[in-house]
């Protein structure tokens, strides 16, 4: 992972605050960007412990120059409130469905094109 980081591949950790995701791999692994996981988000922004878990996340990954990807973005609160801490990388429903590759390419053009 290291030599390939030196030749401008970028690696995330998904998940992140889940399963097999330990704080261990942000020293040991290149890393430039965490994904929060979804079941964190899920229950923003009335939840204060998720607040409280997505904030951590937030602040580490500002001291470490990591961004952050937030998944599972199903409603404004939960852009609102993560868009308010910093975090300018969102995925889930609210931005757009999963497609075919095809409608993708139909509308953004194919891989590779400038």
């Amino acid at each position: 992972m290291h030599a390939l980081r030196t030749h401008g591949v970028c690696f995330s950790l998904d998940d992140f605050g889940t399963g097999y995701s330990s704080l261990a791999y942000l020293k040991r692994f290149p890393l430039t960007e965490l994904k929060i996981d979804r079941s964190f988000v899920k229950d923003l922004p009335d939840e204060a412990h998720a607040g409280a878990i997505v904030d951590a996340i937030l602040a580490l990954a500002r001291t470490l120059n990591l961004d952050v990807v937030a998944e599972g973005i199903e409603t404004g609160a939960q852009r609102d409130f993560l868009v308010a801490r910093g975090c300018r990388l969102l995925q889930g429903y609210l931005l757009g469905k999963p497609s075919p590759i095809a409608d993708f390419e139909s509308q953004f053009g194919t891989a590779g094109q400038a």
